[in-house]
């Protein structure tokens, strides 16, 4: 068996562990990981830094007593810094190169870890599909006419690719479990102040953001959250310390528990068959495992919610881009892609008042939902309402597009604060993704379950979403989940070795 063929079948600990027998070096995986970068990379454009030298350079001094040493691995290329390696968050504004690592890379580094791309992200991280005028458009290994999500698309492409068998990725609105949901891994939410952003950020987002990975196995994904979580001097906050390791808890049997299942749309919009017959799915499987599932609504999660996530957002972007100009030297509002800079604008005409109250009326929410659902273990419920859609689906077109070329073209900005107008820009960004903001907003950990294969052959995965700090039951459920349904051993098709 090639390297390659164990880079494709593999996950992280199984690759760890032949290194620890002495069967592959480090050198010898980073080499085959390059070799297949440069083999599949043409095939679905997630790259967009290549890091090989430093890559080989660390696989010569890694210590191979490390937990995962020699594992190569994939940062994505936004919210988080790699010393000396240019990050350009998806966009053609000029690239931050900063002189320091974040503390998560390295707790990754002393992992035994080893970064050999940083992967592609949609500008500043505001769309749920990687595509960008900077790198192109980010595709999917199981149909290269669809897309991986985002937007840690460029890390989910990679992982299923085979180039690596995790990689880092983040989550502020879905970012982790989109990409997962359509690529068919595994895919980590973790609870808020879990990970530090320290010291790139305090918090991103409000709180919404959070890092972790892109996993093929629930074990990787455990085990990546036993070596990177805890606090940081420099962080603000941090959430529970777990009873045990998260890799104990994915290994254990759950016991008998309680789960709810939402199956509505916040936004009120179509959902497909698919994704409903993934959710019947998930049930089934859970039911099986032993577990009680009850149907629930979420009635304080609507429309005016979305709306009010969608203003934070702005409004954050909004910043970000005055960060960005104050870094660069200069305006950077005409380096954005359009629906970029219309979000942006839209949170400069939002007043620091109204951007307040939104905030105040998504924590009424929060603890609405928190008292709600506290009798339940997990909630199952959608991540993407349909498909992986093809590649281009969520461009503007006709109305949508006349819209937001006035609103960019005529500076209109301000039409967004009529909830009419603000309801038509929301239903077009979020109709292919209606639930996983919430829990950004909520802080609660929430895991992308691949339990679902389409028609089409296309994974389609549904999520978890547990109590806030209890990764532990998360990651025992899906762990005996993908032991009663096999979808660990599922491999995308593209240029298998």
């Amino acid at each position: 068996m090639t390297i390659e063929t164990l880079l494709w079948e593999r996950d992280a600990c199984s690759l760890a562990e032949l290194v620890a027998t002495g069967e592959v070096t480090p050198l010898e995986l980073v080499e085959a990981a390059i070799a297949r970068a440069e083999r599949v990379n043409p095939e679905i454009n997630a790259i967009a830094e290549k890091t090989y030298e430093s890559a080989r350079a660390a696989a010569k001094a890694v210590d191979r007593g490390a937990p995962l040493a020699g594992v190569p691995f994939a940062i994505k290329d936004l919210g988080i810094a790699q010393k000396g390696v240019p990050t350009h968050g998806g966009s053609k504004v000029p690239a931050f190169v900063p002189d320091f690592d974040s503390v998560l890379v390295e707790r990754y580094r002393a992992a035994g870890l080893i970064p050999i791309v940083t992967s592609t992200s949609p500008e500043y991280g505001v769309k749920l599909m990687t595509e960008t005028e900077a790198f192109g458009i980010t595709r999917n290994p199981w149909n290269t006419a669809h897309t991986s999500g985002g937007s840690s698309g460029g890390a989910a492409a990679l992982v299923a690719a085979g180039v690596v068998p995790a990689a880092h990725a983040s989550d502020g609105g879905g970012s982790i479990r989109v990409p997962s949901s359509t690529t068919g891994l595994v895919g980590l939410k973790t609870s808020r102040g879990r990970i530090p952003l320290s010291p790139l950020v305090s918090e991103s987002w409000y709180g919404f953001v959070v890092d972790h990975a892109v996993t093929r196995s629930v074990r990787d994904s455990a085990l990546l959250l036993d070596l990177t979580h805890g606090p940081d001097p420099l962080a603000p906050y941090a959430a529970r310390p777990p009873k045990g390791t998260f890799a104990e808890a994915a290994r254990r049997d759950p016991g008998r528990l309680s789960l709810a299942v939402y199956r509505k749309s916040p936004l009120g919009l179509d959902i497909s068959k698919e994704t409903l017959a993934a959710l019947d799915a998930a049930i089934a499987l859970a039911r099986e495992g032993g577990h009680t599932v009850e149907e629930i609504d979420l009635p304080m999660i609507g429309r005016d919610f979305m709306a009010d996530f969608c203003i934070a957002v702005a409004s954050a972007t909004a910043g970000t881009m005055r960060i960005d100009a104050g870094r660069v030297g200069r305006p950077i509002l005409g380096d954005l892609e359009r629906a970029t800079r219309v979000l942006a604008r839209f949170g400069d005409v939002m007043t620091g008042g109204e951007v307040y109250e939104a905030l105040e009326r998504l924590s009424l929410a929060t603890r609405q939902l928190l008292v709600a659902t506290a009798r339940f273990d997990a909630v199952l419920m959608p991540i993407i309402a349909h498909p992986p859609l093809p590649c281009g689906s969520m461009d503007p077109k006709g109305a949508d597009e006349f819209l937001e070329n006035t609103l960019d073209r005529l500076r209109l900005t301000r039409l967004l604060r009529v909830r009419s107008f603000l309801g038509q820009l929301m239903d077009k960004s979020l109709w292919f993704t209606h639930w996983p903001a919430i829990q950004n907003v909520t802080g609660q950990p929430s895991i992308a379950l691949p339990v679902h294969v389409t028609a089409a052959g296309l994974p389609l995965g549904i999520q978890a979403a547990g109590r806030p700090g209890d990764e532990e039951t998360l990651l025992s459920l899906a762990g005996q989940l993908e032991r009663i349904s096999g979808w660990a051993d599922r491999r995308a098709p593209l240029l298998r070795p």
